[in-house]
């Protein structure tokens, strides 16, 4: 048992075991970005239901009880910040928004932060935690996956940095596109990351999966990550990352 109290203290991290709870988008923000300094943008942004879709209740109901439940429009927060003191553009998953599904909106979220950042000749940092596409979109929101790793080839061509920070859990059309392309990217500990979930693999395959199959260590080990990072020391360690972008820009530039 765990006070939420000390939970909350302790950036929502058991104290006990280690392991990282999911948090809301405001609450990554809050503990990721330079105090005060987070500005918010493309809020005019909010999700629709093209295609009438019903299932237990009708995708418009699901829409509006999120959006009560977590006072966001969409499971993308995003908007410019410092961290470390480097001004970056920030884009955070909402996990707590239908679980941080990627649908039209965030797919165009997270394509305009990167943009944004293009303009600005600043890094873009996002950080994931999601079960996927959101189906309820249908094609639609498979396109996401298209647009946002497209924003992001653009942007690295014309030389900008980008970082991904996968989170418990990142799986689905979020793992399969914009959260596996950046120039970095980085994990908390024993995240669940991967596209099918490790019970679909195995009755799919038939085969027993390694020990730590789709966490972070396992992802590590295997390439697929560049570094694992505990969340007390994000924000430090992101700091570091970018000031190894921004030396590197000043000898590009001379």
């Amino acid at each position: 048992m765990i006070y939420s109290k000390e939970l909350e203290q302790n950036m929502f991290v058991c104290p006990e075991c280690d392991f990282h709870n999911t948090i809301s988008a405001r609450k990554r923000i809050e503990i990721t970005a330079d105090p005060g300094t987070f500005v918010e943008t493309f809020t005019n942004l909010a999700p629709s239901d093209r295609l009438g879709f019903i299932d237990n209740i009708p995708y418009a109901e699901k829409i509006r009880k999120a959006q009560e439940k977590t006072g966001n429009a969409d499971a993308c927060l995003a908007g410019t910040c410092r961290i470390g003191g480097h001004e970056v553009v920030l884009a955070v998953l909402d996990f707590t928004f239908m679980g941080g599904s990627m649908g039209e909106v965030v797919g165009e979220k997270i394509t305009l932060a990167v943009e944004l950042a293009g303009e600005k000749g600043i890094p873009v940092l996002l950080f994931s935690a999601s079960g996927g596409a959101r189906m309820h979109e249908g094609a639609i929101s498979l396109m996401q996956m298209a647009k946002t790793c497209g924003a992001l080839k653009s942007f690295h061509d014309g030389g900008g940095f980008s970082i991904s920070i996968m989170t418990n859990p990142t799986t689905g059309g979020v793992t399969a596109s914009f959260a596996s392309v950046c120039d970095i990217t980085v994990a908390e500990p024993n995240a669940l990351i991967g596209f099918a979930g490790p019970r679909v693999i195995q009755n799919t395959i038939r085969q027993e999966l390694p020990d730590g199959f789709q966490r972070s260590e396992f992802l590590m080990e295997k390439g697929q990550v560049d570094m694992i990072v505990e969340r007390s020391s994000m924000r430090e360690r992101l700091g570091v990352l970018l000031s190894y972008a921004d030396q590197q820009n000043s000898v590009m530039n001379g």
